[in-house]
Formats: C-alpha cells, sequence, structure tokens
C-alpha cells in the first residue's frame, strides 16, 4: 500500500502527541498545555486504528481475491518490522541500567513473550512499560490472520458483524465488571489514587482484551474498502464530513476522559474514541479531504520513524533531565524542544542503523519468495 499523506500525518500527530503525554516524566509542559498532554495516551488508540486498517486491509485484499493463505509470510513480515528495533532497545534497557525511566522492570521473558501486558506490577516495575502497546499489537498479529481466513472461507456479512458486535459487547462487558467488582472495593483503601490507579492500569488499560476497539475500528474500515468498494468510494467523496465528524466525536471522548478512570468513560470511552479516531482515518485516507492533501513538512519523516520514536522516547527524556533538567525545569515548550531533539536524534539512530536495514532485508526476501513463487506457477 502506497504512504498516503493524510495517515503520514496521522502517525506524526500519534507518536508526538504520546511524547507531550509522557513529559510528565520531566516535570510536564506547564498549565497552558495541560489538556493536550493529559489526553496523549490516545495516541496509542490512534495507533491501533491505524493498524487494524493497514494489516486489516493487507490481510482481507489477497484473501478476497482467492489468493493462497500464507500466515507463515505474514508472521515473517511482521518479526522484520516488529523486532530488530524492539530486540536492540531491550538489549540497551537490560545493559545499561542508568537507561532506564524508572527503577524497576519486569523479567526480561515477559518482554520476549509480549505478556508484559498481562502481567506487569505497575506499582514497582515501570521501565519500559510503553511495550504494553506492542504486546497488543502482537496479540492482534497472531489471532488476526486465522480469523480473517475462516470469515474469508465462506465471506457473509452476518458472520463478519457478528464478530464484530461481539468484541464490542465483550469489551463493555469486562471493561465494567472489573471496575465494579476489582476495582471501585479499593477506593475505600487508604491510599486511594495508588491503589486504584494501579488495578486500573494493571487490570483495564493494559490487557488485550480490554483493548481491542481501536484495532477493530481499523479492521472494520478495512473491510469496508475491500469488500464494499462502492461504500468506501462514497466515503472518499464525503472524506471532509468524516473529518469534521471525526473530530466532533473525538472531542466528545476527551470531555468524557476528563475523569479519565471513572466507570462511563472506563466502559464506553475507548470504543467511542475509536470510533471517532477511525473516521479520521477514513478522511486521511482520501486524498480528497483536507486532511489528505495537508502536506506538514516534516509530517513524513516523524510517520517514517515513528516506531523507533515510539520505543526510545521515554529513556531519552530520562537521560536529558538525568543531565540537564535541573537547567529546562520550568521551561516549558523550551524544554520540550530539548527533550524532543534529542529523542529525534535517537530515534533517528536506531531507525536508519536497526529498523531500516532489516525492513530492506525483509523486501529482498520478499521479491525472492515471490520470484520463486512465480517460478513454481509457470513451471507447473
Amino acid at each position: 500500500m502506497s504512504r498516503l499523506p493524510g495517515l503520514d500525518l496521522l502517525r506524526a500527530i500519534a507518536v508526538v502527541w504520546v511524547m507531550l503525554f509522557h513529559s510528565y516524566l520531566v516535570g510536564g509542559m506547564g498549565e497552558f498545555w495541560g489538556q493536550i498532554v493529559t489526553h496523549g495516551w490516545m495516541g496509542v488508540d490512534l495507533f491501533f486504528v491505524l493498524s487494524g486498517y493497514l494489516i486489516g486491509g493487507q490481510l482481507l485484499k489477497p484473501l478476497s481475491q482467492g489468493q493462497p493463505f500464507r500466515p507463515g509470510d505474514f508472521y515473517l513480515r511482521r518479526a522484520f518490522r516488529v523486532l530488530p528495533a524492539f530486540l536492540a532497545v531491550l538489549a540497551i534497557y537490560l545493559a545499561w541500567p542508568g537507561f532506564r525511566e524508572a527503577e524497576g522492570m519486569q523479567p526480561v521473558w515477559q518482554f520476549l513473550t509480549f505478556t508484559l501486558n498481562l502481567l506487569i506490577d505497575y506499582q514497582h516495575n515501570r521501565a519500559f512499560s510503553h511495550a504494553w502497546s506492542l504486546c497488543v499489537e502482537e496479540h492482534f498479529y497472531l489471532i488476526f490472520p486465522w480469523l480473517a481466513w475462516w470469515m474469508t472461507r465462506r465471506p457473509s456479512t452476518a458472520k463478519f458483524v457478528s464478530v464484530c458486535v461481539a468484541v464490542l459487547l465483550a469489551g463493555l462487558a469486562l471493561r465494567g465488571y472489573v471496575w465494579l467488582y476489582q476495582m471501585a472495593p479499593v477506593q475505600g483503601l487508604e491510599d486511594v489514587e495508588r491503589s486504584f490507579g494501579r488495578r486500573f492500569v494493571e487490570d483495564i488499560y493494559y490487557p488485550t482484551w480490554m483493548r481491542l476497539d481501536g484495532l477493530l475500528c481499523g479492521v472494520v474500515l478495512a473491510a469496508i474498502q475491500v469488500y464494499r468498494p462502492q461504500l468506501w468510494a462514497g466515503m472518499q467523496r464525503r472524506a471532509n464530513l468524516l473529518l469534521v465528524a471525526g473530530l466532533a466525536v473525538v472531542g466528545v471522548a476527551i470531555w468524557l476522559f476528563m475523569e479519565r478512570t471513572a466507570l462511563l468513560p472506563t466502559v464506553i470511552g475507548y470504543p467511542l474514541l475509536s470510533m471517532g479516531l477511525a473516521l479520521l482515518v477514513a478522511a486521511g485516507a482520501s486524498t480528497r479531504s483536507w486532511l489528505g492533501r495537508w502536506r506538514v513538512p516534516g509530517a513524513g519523516w516523524l510517520a517514517l520513524t515513528s516506531y523507533s520514536l515510539y520505543l526510545i522516547h521515554k529513556p531519552v527524556f530520562h537521560l536529558v533531565d538525568t543531565h540537564l533538567g535541573t537547567q529546562l525545569q520550568g521551561q516549558g515548550v523550551l524544554a520540550f524542544a530539548v527533550y524532543a531533539a534529542a529523542t529525534l536524534a535517537a530515534g533517528a539512530v536506531l531507525h536508519y542503523s536497526v529498523e531500516r536495514p532489516f525492513l530492506r532485508l525483509r523486501e529482498r526476501w520478499y521479491r525472492r519468495g515471490q520470484g520463486a513463487r512465480e517460478a513454481v506457477a509457470a513451471a507447473g
């Protein structure tokens, strides 16, 4: 799939928004930027929607055309994409304790098996905790290809809608149950904030089965594009309307999440936010929309390096704070500019020295494999 300026811009916004959110590690950016920073965690949900849309399209399109199901190819391509940079950063975390943004760190086997988000002791082990979202993505990569294959063997709108509704309702029910029966009781403890916040992160915010809304909305977009091309074309013609609607829905979600750990946003906030973000992604996929035509300088590069930036930004924030924190304290935007510059430099090193070479190796491997399959087909 060719790169689209609108999607690149959304990916750039997502990674910058997450970086802004994690500025609390170094004292924040001041009151003026408070609301933007406070809701920066939503950048991860935007990543989920983008991933659901792009990966969903990669899998559903060939299946819809009757091409053979090759899960091995898919897993190998994802391994080339995800593992090299992740393992490189994990190795630095293990070899250099001073690199860590927090003292405690979960056992290495949880990172290697992508079970961190299910087993983390968030109160004591927060170093490299942002790898939780990679765990959600990996679980999606593991299960969705087989689900897509099953659904496309005998395509049925009713079957697809039933699965989507089941995933949506399961998320609503699980979050509501955990909030009412596991989180609400700790409100009576002396250390309310720490106990309640820890349970929220460990039992609701991190587990994969609680955070499928964004991936689901992205997959729905991909399914519409592949199986309902006329509907998708109509959506693309109305991309600016989708953009306005998406901004409105995300605005409502932001208002709802003013009290982030309350029952109502916990239950319905995530699917609402994901639906709004999906409308933005649909608009960004159109070259006719304001979003799709708006070529922001540097957005393409940020999108290209967003994975490396996401992996490395927290420890780089920590290192800058350790050496320059006193001088930058209270400097707001100037301080974030210094932290951002250091992160961009570190992200560029990681991307060009690790991530990009393995992506090129992946493409060479894929071309050889494709050539071999075509030769076998021709001989047959």
